[in-house]
């Protein structure tokens, strides 16, 4: 549950990085925003970020509620740090060359992201044990 909340938040401030950035930035006369690849860009990181959070809240209600949650837990780990890498990776493409500068945020989350996907066990690690639950039940 700690890896999927943190790459959730990691995910979300990217995103929000992403956003601000894509507003203010200008190519072309008008804000990076307005170009169709950037704004399908934000509409699928904001979907990505929506799921993976979906799936964390309900696997911490199953804990919460004292419910088995090994499977939930397991799902919400996988997606959340898979969607965690893609997002940020997603957020430092459209920060463009800024995105290697330690001035930008970005910077730093995208040398965070990565290691969500091997905390507490890789996705490979993540999808035995989530076939395992389902297979026992």
């Amino acid at each position: 549950m700690n890896v999927a909340a943190r790459a959730c938040g990691i995910a979300i401030r990217a995103f929000e990085l992403a956003i601000s950035y894509a507003q203010q930035r200008k190519t072309f006369g008008k804000a990076i925003a307005e170009h169709q690849a950037v704004a399908f860009s934000l509409a699928e990181m904001a979907t990505k970020i929506e799921a993976a959070h979906a799936m964390m809240v309900n696997a911490a209600r199953l804990k919460d509620s004292g419910t088995r949650n090994d499977v939930a837990a397991g799902m919400a780990k996988l997606i959340a740090s898979e969607y965690c890498a893609e997002v940020t990776q997603a957020a430092f493409r459209i920060h463009g060359g800024y995105g290697y500068s330690k001035e930008y945020e970005i910077e730093r989350l995208m040398r965070e992201a990565p290691f969500l996907l091997i905390g507490e066990g890789t996705s490979e690690i993540q999808k035995t044990i989530i076939s395992r639950g389902l297979l026992k039940e």
